[in-house]
């Protein structure tokens, strides 16, 4: 299995971060958070211009592993992959995985966020929960309609924490 440049999607709260860093460090591959891209002090998103030519330089580099889930990107970044983890968990799954970081880092920003942005328990963190909520079906069907023309790509789907324990051993 050629592992240069892995992709990590999958709903939010699933683990992406988690096993992007654990590949990164196995693998000696650089690591590249969308969110570090994306995010600047106090929530604020640089523009779709400026993430673009962010993502654009990362992906062009010959190694790496990328977590995230800009979906407007995907089609970008699936043509500089050669291998796609989906981590296509159940939604319970991912909202207790997104409630459990917020617990984990209530206060504090998370470490692969790429400004100073704290974790609390705000309307938008109600209203993201929802969005993990309703993400499940609508995305799953886009991200296999995506992934269903990539020949070239290697795909890996897990299904749970369990499968991804499975896959890290195996390497």
């Amino acid at each position: 299995m050629n592992l240069e440049r892995i992709l990590i999607i999958g709903g939010n709260g699933c683990g992406k971060t988690t096993l992007a860093r654990e590949l990164s460090e196995r693998l000696g591959l650089p690591l590249v958070h969308l969110d570090a891209l994306y995010w600047r002090d106090n929530w604020k998103s640089v523009s779709e211009p400026e993430f673009d030519a962010l993502l654009l330089e990362e992906l062009r580099k010959p190694r790496w592993v990328i977590d995230g889930n800009i979906i407007r990107t995907l089609p970008l970044r699936l043509e500089y992959c050669d291998t796609v983890i989906y981590m296509d968990f159940s939604r319970v799954q991912c909202v207790c995985g997104a409630v459990k970081r917020l617990i984990r880092y209530y206060g504090k920003s998370r470490p692969d966020m790429g400004g100073y942005c704290p974790e609390r328990l705000t309307k938008e963190k109600f209203d993201f929960f929802r969005s993990i909520w309703r993400m499940d079906q609508r995305n799953r069907e886009q991200f296999y309609d995506m992934l269903a023309n990539r020949g070239d790509t290697q795909m890996v789907v897990l299904k749970n924490r369990g499968q991804v324990k499975n896959f890290l051993e195996s390497l």
